[in-house]
């Protein structure tokens, strides 16, 4: 059983670690957790691809380049990166959406992203 302050996961089960390296998370913790000053939902764990890398730089979220000044090294292809659930909808409807880890994606990014479509992109 989950503990009332536990973060629960999009299957219901207590949200998983989504990546230490790169550290990533809205609190910066490793887990795609969130609250309501989270404007983003940052909290779809996603594999990382080259296409979608490239895809959101094209969209105006560079995620690949390197920003030392926030001690950001960018994302490379097969990190996991807890992305904003609207990005990942925007990027599923473009057909270029990255695998994602269910366990370690947030319920609440089912108030943004049907649970069918995680599940279509959910690793294998």
């Amino acid at each position: 059983m989950i503990g009332k302050d536990e973060a629960v996961n999009a299957l219901g089960g207590r949200l998983e670690k989504c990546s230490d390296d790169p550290l990533t998370g809205f609190f910066r913790d490793g887990h795609c957790n969130t609250c309501d000053e989270d404007q983003g939902s940052h909290t779809v764990c996603a594999l990382m691809t080259a296409e979608f890398l490239a895809y959101s730089k094209y969209v105006g979220n560079d995620l690949s380049t390197p920003r030392p000044e926030f001690g950001f090294d960018g994302l490379k292809p097969g990190d996991q990166w807890c992305l904003c659930a609207a990005r990942f909808l925007q990027a599923h409807d473009e057909g270029c959406a990255p695998k994602v880890r269910l366990a370690a994606t947030h319920q609440r990014a089912l108030e943004i992203v049907p649970l069918e479509v995680l599940q279509a992109h959910a690793e294998a």
